[in-house]
């Protein structure tokens, strides 16, 4: 069962999002797993790491979510070309509060833990999160080597879950 092992603040400076966007019928359903499959098939990451990166926060692929859609990327310097195919939005620097999600990637709890996340932000005195429309706030996961990608030796692994606060 997945838990959180860490809430702080962090400040992301100015990116450049750049990645593709999904929609409801894309995965909501049933996940997203198959679109990132599709990004490693492809080499997709590659592409975005080949274009820099943004200094002053932790580099990892996203999935990030600004209704309606489900963007799948990384963060770029801002102003960084965008490649053919692939579309972007920027964000100003903020702050955000962020969680560390430790599980098992394999039984899928790690992302589930939306709602457990914005309880602990707002524990931590992090409740007024940032809004855009009808969407409930931006947040996003990054996923961060090697905190995500080698497992312990419980095959657990650290998704970072962050929530940008207004």
């Amino acid at each position: 069962m997945a838990e959180i092992i860490n809430v702080c603040k962090e400040h992301i400076p100015a990116i450049r999002f750049i990645g593709k966007p999904y929609t409801h019928e894309d995965g909501a359903a049933s996940g997203y797993g198959h679109r990132w499959d599709e990004w490693f098939q492809n080499g997709w990451f590659d592409k975005l790491e080949a274009l820099g990166e943004v200094e002053g926060t932790e580099r990892g692929y996203m999935g990030f979510i600004r209704c309606p859609h489900y963007w799948i990327g990384m963060p770029l310097p801002p102003g960084t070309e965008v490649p053919e195919g692939f579309s972007h939005f920027d964000m100003p620097a903020g702050d955000v509060g962020m969680c560390w999600i430790y599980g098992n990637a394999d039984d899928g709890s790690i992302y589930h833990m939306h709602d457990a996340c914005r309880e602990a932000l707002r524990e931590k005195g992090m409740g007024a999160f940032k809004k855009e429309d009808t969407c409930q706030s931006f947040f996003f996961e990054r996923y961060v080597c090697p905190r995500f990608t080698q497992a312990d030796e419980q095959g657990n692994v650290i998704l970072d879950y962050g929530i940008y606060l207004a």
